[in-house]
């Protein structure tokens, strides 16, 4: 039997505890946790945290966490006393908004599987009697919502842990981690020191000390959140007790940025309306220092005053009542507010599982814990993941920043185009200049300025062939897109692809070792270029690559993003015989694509681009003018076309070159509203969105990047009797005839009125004159002509599978 890895956990919090209890589930019993405070009481945010656990978000992946939590805790108990009361969830709206977005919610829920209902004011003030009726427009009610008591639940998954042979110590404040070649050795405390194999950071707010520790920025900013609690209430006089605590569903105002929850016969209000409250973790204090415990903050009364206004307008009874008690207290906050989980990029076995909710905290713990056993987690965690920021968002002041938005935004309405507003512009690419002249309109991904459209284009007479859609639909829109890409089709544009993440490997073995990481044949012909897929030892796409072979030890990568990077690094051979860069910040990237891209670009050099002497997926070094660049017969909008690198500082000569040669061919530019439409049409799936690790190459319909006779491969084996054929679920192609319903995402799909699969990517085909959802259902839904419904705001709108692509089936253009 092999020998357990030796495993110590900082921190005792409810993260810590459940993560105890699911390793020693899986057989890892030699854990220790080691916390810096008492147990269970620890002082962390899991002490004072009033316990309410809402489940439906706009992410899958978060939702599920939530559904395990609950799931975990109802079953628990600790001496014969609750962990966890299923008492369900309300929100509640007082604006058209807000109830729209409730619907959207409700929606949300649908697809992610969990019962929930919209309720009329009647239905929400019988479930909620001290609500005003009046006040309220309806509402979201989840009846498998609850209370957790967070130490109570924290303490019993200990107690099971250690059951199993773990050991948990108090009083013992980590001091430093020990290392040596790469690794992580012990973790020294104020009395003693632990050897480890593996340490997992679950503190919390005080991540950030830690991860200076072993030299880790951890982006999480400790921000202060107002609680108080009532005087008595007459009204709840008799109705709870002190075991019970509660009788009524948790109740959310989100567009006053309050919750409220019953202390038997006071009433517990959370707000966060008031203004961002950050504190460095440094400034936390110690337990036993800290006058209550350190994640309790003095109250700052002027703060609560408009929340406590709020309150009584929607709960009556309140203005009778006062404010007995109230804190600030402390919990972790993240630029895009998810959690922090993963390895550290540069430290083997040191891993976090930081800024983590009571919410979430037994979701999590479970990923985590199948993460360390079996090596990967079964759900899809890129959104949770470390080492998900560019090296730019991780800066001190961003972190800050958008951790402080993220705060703000908690319980707004936030459209999925949405752009953060701070700091802006951070990351631009040698383009910018010329886009501003032109009008752009800039969202914003990865710190990355990125053209949505040009105002400039609002002449153009198609813009009065694009339809018009619903409101929601119309945010962050322009039917400017919509002609953007019908001119695409028919002339040419230019589209900035510089914000894609592009990686250089080189060095004797790589192609052996890209050959190892990815699924498609990639021992071709320099000039080749390879659409390829990396995959989990499970099967499931980790993410989907275009690799040009540039020279016989020199590869150019197309990734998604910093999580790709991290993977590969983490395989590099230890020889050095292979070397990985990410050049992105050093080069750009202009996609030249339509019918007229053939006749822009070959005056403007001596290189044959013809079909023939650079085909589809070939590849060639040539000069644009002054330019030098490396051209790829490639396109993700399904037009005949090439995508041109260059050297940043050559970006502006590249741009200006193509611009002032297009324009007795009709070029323009074009955003990445027109670009997302054109990709759907042609039905290009995109990582993240469509497919990731949850799901297998045949599932996704990218099985042809697939060759299972070229030998080893991450996650071949598990691929062995898989196809097209055995798939229980697809991807599948929907289309809607109503112009006016656009729909963007993460909404439910009904088969014969039953909630079967979710949309994961949508736009408006502009060429085909439909719009486009794509969905996972199940295999025996995915047929050509099956009709289906899609949840759009409480409505059913109607919808039909059908056959992909949609455009260009026989690829006529793009080869052309």
């Amino acid at each position: 039997m092999p020998t357990q890895p030796r495993v110590v956990l900082i921190g005792a919090g409810i993260v810590g505890c459940a993560l105890a209890d699911e390793l020693t589930e899986r057989g890892w019993t030699n854990v220790t946790v080691l916390e810096q405070g008492p147990l269970f009481a620890t002082g962390g945010s899991s002490s004072h945290a009033p316990g309410l656990v809402y489940q439906t978000v706009g992410c899958r992946t978060m939702t599920q966490l939530a559904k395990y939590t609950v799931e975990k805790y109802t079953a628990l108990t600790l001496d014969d006393q609750w962990c966890f009361q299923q008492l369900g969830g309300l929100e509640v709206a007082t604006t058209p908004e807000r109830w729209a977005d409730l619907k959207r919610r409700h929606g949300w829920a649908t697809a992610w599987g969990v019962e929930s209902h919209l309720r009329d004011p009647g239905e929400c003030a019988d479930l909620h009697p001290l609500l005003d009726p009046a006040k309220i427009l309806g509402g979201f009610h989840i009846p498998s919502d609850g209370l957790a008591k967070p130490v109570r639940a924290g303490e019993a998954q200990a107690r099971r842990a250690i059951d199993r042979g773990a050991r948990f110590l108090a009083h013992h404040k980590v001091t430093g981690i020990e290392r040596h070649g790469g690794r992580v050795r012990a973790v020294v405390t104020e009395h003693d020191t632990f050897a480890a194999d593996i340490v997992v950071s679950c503190v919390g707010m005080w991540g950030p000390r830690i991860g200076r520790m072993v030299d880790l920025d951890i982006p999480l900013v400790p921000m202060a959140h107002q609680y108080v609690r009532t005087t008595p209430l007459p009204v709840l006089k008799g109705v709870n007790d002190e075991l019970r605590e509660m009788s009524k569903p948790l109740l959310r105002h989100q567009e006053a940025g309050l919750y409220f929850r019953e202390h038997v016969d006071r009433i517990g209000i959370g707000a966060y309306e008031h203004r961002p409250m950050p504190i460095s973790a440094d400034d936390i204090l110690d337990p036993g220092v800290a006058p209550t415990m350190p994640s309790e903050l003095p109250f700052t009364p002027d703060d609560f005053d408009q929340s406590w206004k709020d309150s009584v307008d929607l709960l009556p009874c309140l203005a009778d009542a006062g404010i007995d008690e109230g804190i600030n207290g402390l919990f972790s906050f993240t630029p895009d507010g998810n959690p922090l989980l993963g390895e550290h990029p540069d430290l083997q076995g040191f891993w976090v599982a930081e800024a983590v909710w009571i919410t979430h905290s037994a979701g999590v713990a479970k990923a985590m814990a199948e993460w360390l056993v079996d090596g990967q987690p079964g759900l899809d965690l890129h959104n949770c993941d470390l080492n998900r920021f560019e090296e730019v968002e991780r800066g001190p002041e961003y972190v800050h920043l958008r951790s402080c938005q993220a705060f703000d935004e908690v319980y707004d309405v936030l459209h999925p185009l949405q752009p953060a507003e701070h700091p802006r512009p951070l990351r631009t690419s040698p383009f910018h200049e010329r886009q501003v002249e032109l009008g752009a309109v800039f969202l914003e991904a990865s710190g990355w300025e990125r053209p949505q459209w040009y105002e400039a284009n609002a002449d153009l007479p198609e813009v009065a062939e694009i339809p018009e859609r619903g409101e929601w639909a119309s945010r962050y829109w322009s039917p400017i897109a919509g002609a953007e890409a019908l001119v695409a089709r028919k002339r040419v544009a230019m589209f900035d692809m510089t914000p894609l993440k592009r990686l250089e490997v080189t060095g004797p073995e790589a192609l052996t070792f890209l050959q190892a990481m990815t699924t498609n044949q990639l021992d071709r012909k320099v000039g080749a270029v390879v659409y390829t897929l990396m995959l989990n030892e499970d099967g499931g796409i980790r993410s989907d690559l275009t690799i040009a072979r540039l020279a016989e030890d020199r590869f150019q990568v197309g990734a998604n993003g910093p999580i790709d990077l991290d993977w590969l690094r983490r395989h590099l051979p230890r020889s050095g015989t292979v070397q990985l860069r990410d050049i992105t910040a050093g080069t750009c990237c202009i996609g030249l694509w339509g019918p007229a891209a053939r006749d822009l670009l070959q005056p403007l050099t001596h290189e044959d681009f013809s079909h023939k002497a650079l085909g589809y997926f070939k590849s060639k070094q040539a000069f644009i003018g002054d330019v030098p660049v490396t051209a790829m017969r490639l396109s993700y909008v399904g037009e005949l076309g090439w995508e041109l690198y260059t050297t940043a500082d050559m970006g502006r000569r590249l741009w200006d070159t193509l611009w002032e040669a297009g324009q007795e061919h009709g070029v323009i530019a074009a955003g990445r509203g027109a670009f997302t439409s054109m990709r759907l049409e042609k039905g290009y799936r995109a990582w993240g969105s469509d497919m990731s690790t949850e799901h297998d190459p045949y599932e996704a319909g990218v099985g042809f990047a697939v060759r299972m006779n070229k030998g080893f491969f991450h996650g071949r084996n598990a691929l062995r009797g898989r196809s097209e054929e055995t798939a229980t679920r697809r991807l599948t192609c929907l289309t809607i005839d109503d112009p006016y319903q656009v729909v963007m995402g993460s909404e439910p799909v009904r088969v014969n009125g039953v909630p079967a699969g979710y949309v994961t990517s949508a736009a408006r085909g502009y060429t085909i004159g439909k719009n486009i959802a794509y969905a996972w259902l199940p295999a025996s839904a995915s047929v050509p002509g099956t009709p289906v419904e899609i949840e759009y705001f409480g409505e059913r709108v109607p919808a039909v599978v059908a056959a992909e692509p949609l455009f260009d089936p026989d690829m006529s253009r793009i080869r052309s």
